[in-house]
């Protein structure tokens, strides 16, 4: 009884673990020296679709982000820009004055940390020490209602 009860269990674990590594948690990054620990949701989303370009300080924005096709990317994006994967790619390509794109977090976090005015998206997993992690609305990517978080 007991082996089948725990046969029962495992089971069910199994079959919602694709739920759980779907749940993908993103923080948005900056330089160390980005005065700028918190961004509200309606700021985030004019720098990433080019309205506000400078900093408060008057620094130049750099946004650094992976593949817009990749599934982070496209979460990111169609939760900031409502916008599908062709139409950020072409949104992207307009606008290479103002975004970069790197080829995996790591590239993220290296061009973040040695950039000044640099913000990025990254796996929350990704994070080293060498970056600030920015609040959205006063939320951490763990806290609940964070705007970057996937599911």
């Amino acid at each position: 009884m007991i082996d089948r009860r725990l046969f029962l269990v495992l089971i069910v674990w199994a079959a919602s673990l694709p739920c759980v590594v779907q749940a993908k948690q993103l923080a948005l990054v900056s330089d160390k020296g980005n005065a700028t620990s918190n961004l509200t949701a309606a700021e985030l989303v004019k720098i990433f679709n080019a309205h506000s370009r400078n900093w408060p300080d008057g620094k130049p924005i750099t946004v650094v982000m992976r593949d817009p096709s990749s599934a982070d990317m496209q979460l990111v994006l169609r939760k900031l820009l409502n916008m599908t994967a062709e139409q950020s790619r072409t949104f992207v390509d307009a606008h290479r004055d103002l975004i970069m794109v790197a080829d995996s977090d790591d590239a993220v976090l290296r061009f973040v940390s040695t950039s000044r005015g640099a913000i990025g998206v990254v796996d929350l997993y990704s994070l080293t020490q060498d970056v600030n992690v920015v609040k959205i609305d006063g939320k951490l990517p763990v806290e609940q209602g964070y705007l970057l978080r996937g599911n």
